[in-house]
């Protein structure tokens, strides 16, 4: 029993440790966050530090830059085809938009009462035919 209270004492030492090295980090942290100098040193630091794409690729080794240019010609291929693809999605919204516009436009003559639909342009056979006769009926 008396190696497991040790054990305990031991563990809970450990996580007060840890508890502790953490709070002094954060005050640490908070401090420099707060220190107008110790800002603007890391501001410079920063601005000095060319973080460019190429210059931690460069650092890659050659077979993992390799496999990234492979990779960029890939993208580059399926760019060329979803550019075909929306040329031809293009193309169809243009064919069928020129199919629809006549109805579009009798549609507006109708909505605006500059034109007035024929019986047959105003018969409607809809698949619920009873149920409009029955609130025609109850009406």
């Amino acid at each position: 029993m008396a190696d497991n209270s040790k054990t305990e004492d031991t563990a809970s030492d450990s996580l007060e440790a840890a508890k502790n090295a953490t709070n002094k980090k954060e005050k640490l942290a908070d401090q420099v966050m707060q220190n107008p100098q110790a800002l603007a040193a890391l501001q410079e630091r920063l601005d000095n530090t060319a973080l460019t794409p190429s210059s931690y690729i460069d650092t890659f080794p050659k077979a993992v830059i390799r496999r990234i240019d492979a990779l960029k010609k890939l993208q580059v291929k399926c760019a060329h085809i979803e550019a075909k693809f929306y040329e031809e999605v293009h193309d169809l919204e243009r064919k069928y938009a020129a199919l629809y516009q006549p109805l579009f436009d009798k549609r507006r003559e109708f909505i605006n009462g500059e034109a007035e639909p024929t019986d047959a342009e105003a018969e409607w056979h809809g698949e619920n035919e009873e149920e409009e006769k029955l609130a025609v009926s109850t009406s």
